[in-house]
């Protein structure tokens, strides 16, 4: 096979594997190196490699990981375009090899074997408390969180002891986060919640009728609300699909990531409703479409299709979706209608499952374009997304819209979280006027 059509078989074989788009033509530069110097597959050999590799890392002073690049580049056209029946490529690292010398070796195997027991120590509750979480289902954002403070609260004790991890660990931990780090008091909770799980489900400890340390007080404030000239002119001054995103949160009262999770079939034109799945504590709603934003809807949901067309084309075209799902409908994944309605620019990886899916657009992303919209008409400082959410609120309550409602419409277990509004308004029900106007 001639060099170029070599080169092409492999940028399939990366389009295909290789979800950093980024990086695709940095390994086909690297196979290409390699071809151009060794075209003949029939006299590759591991000395071979191994000599190509030493002498383009001592040419070039490259870093380990563009060695590791390297070491991809050549192992992909070893394995998917020659299919090789013996990879020369092989493990430990073969830029280690040629360059170590055999004292420098044997102490790195210690080294790394050492490594490796540590890791693979301190990574067991991890894993536990990892298996447990997608037991019970909880939400990535969830399993992440906990993994994040469990990592610290084992860190923070001494990774070698965490099978023995008393309540006065915990009590230390949480004080160390408060006089030390200065965390919020939503911080502080948070991180208590995660380590009450992992000695819940992990050491199979609970502690929390002997634990002395009391949760943190979180303060009550009074949200920051836009008045409607504020929310047109900020919606107005953002630029492109995060436009769309930022109307629904403020006509649908849409929470960041409910925002952000929106399917195609979610949106339901016929009914004017928008359908929030799987909502903050797990629950469903329905909430008004905006009638503004209809045919800048439309026309991202035609954007979509177009996007998912290709994608298919590919070889690609699937998405995230819930277990329950996928098991009902093993075929959901790749059909249009389950598409997120904001995707993302490119491909990732699902940590998951090691997919490669087109997930929804990052949460930054739209956060980023909101405060930039807000500073440059200078809007106060503060403003976010949920900005909108509070603003959607405040606003069906001045319309006359009954508490109740609202409630309904903002996702609300408790009616009293929904009356904080009524403080921005400044009536708790009735319009209260300052005795200084009377």
């Amino acid at each position: 096979m001639p060099l170029n059509d070599d080169l092409k078989a492999l940028e399939l074989v990366l389009e295909k594997n290789v979800a950093n788009i980024k990086s695709r033509p940095h390994i086909l530069r690297w196979a290409s190196s390699f071809l151009t110097e060794h075209p003949n597959r029939n006299k590759i050999s591991s000395t071979i490699v191994k000599d190509w590799i030493a002498s383009i890392v001592q040419k070039l002073s490259l870093k380990p990981w563009q060695v590791t690049q390297v070491e991809t580049a050549l192992s992909m056209l070893f394995k998917h375009v020659w299919k090789l029946a013996e990879n020369p490529l092989k493990e430990p690292s073969l830029y280690d090899q040629q360059n170590a010398s055999k004292s420098d070796m044997i102490g790195q195997v210690v080294l790394r074997q050492k490594t490796q027991r540590i890791a693979s120590k301190e990574n067991v509750p991890l894993e536990l408390i990892r298996k447990k979480i997608r037991v019970l289902h909880y939400s990535i954002r969830t399993e992440k969180t906990y993994i994040d403070w469990a990592r610290r609260f084992i860190d923070f004790i001494h990774p070698q002891t965490w099978e023995h991890a008393a309540i006065e660990d915990i009590e230390k931990f949480l004080e160390y986060l408060a006089n030390q780090l200065r965390v919020a008091a939503s911080t502080q909770n948070q991180a208590l919640h995660a380590i009450l799980f992992f000695f819940e489900h992990v050491l199979k400890r609970p502690p929390e009728d002997r634990l002395r340390f009391t949760r943190a007080k979180e303060s009550q404030r009074i949200p920051q609300v836009l008045d409607r000239e504020e929310v047109k002119r900020l919606i107005d001054a953002i630029d492109d699909i995060y436009k769309v995103m930022a109307g629904l949160c403020y006509g649908s009262g849409l929470r960041l990531m409910e925002c952000l999770r929106l399917r195609v079939k979610d949106v339901v034109f016929s009914k004017g409703q928008i359908l929030v799945r799987d909502g903050k504590g797990g629950k469903d709603r329905v909430t008004p479409l905006p009638k503004s934003f209809e045919t800048l809807l439309k026309a991202q949901i035609a954007e979509v299709k177009k996007i998912h067309t290709a994608d298919l084309a590919k070889g690609f075209g699937t998405t995230t979706l819930p277990d329950s799902v996928l098991n009902k409908y093993p075929h959901a994944a790749k059909e249009y209608p389950w598409q997120f309605l904001f995707p993302s620019e490119k491909l990732s990886v699902d940590p998951r499952t090691g997919k490669v899916h087109r997930h929804h657009i990052h949460e930054n992303s739209l956060q980023n374009a909101v405060k930039n919209a807000a500073r440059k008409i200078g809007l106060p400082a503060g403003i976010c997304v949920h900005t909108f959410r509070h603003s959607f609120a405040t606003h069906l309550l001045e319309a006359g819209y009954d508490i109740r409602t609202v409630q309904e419409l903002m996702g609300h277990s408790d009616v009293s979280t929904t009356m904080i509004y009524t403080h921005v308004l400044n009536r708790p029900g009735v319009t209260v006027k300052s005795p200084a106007d009377f």
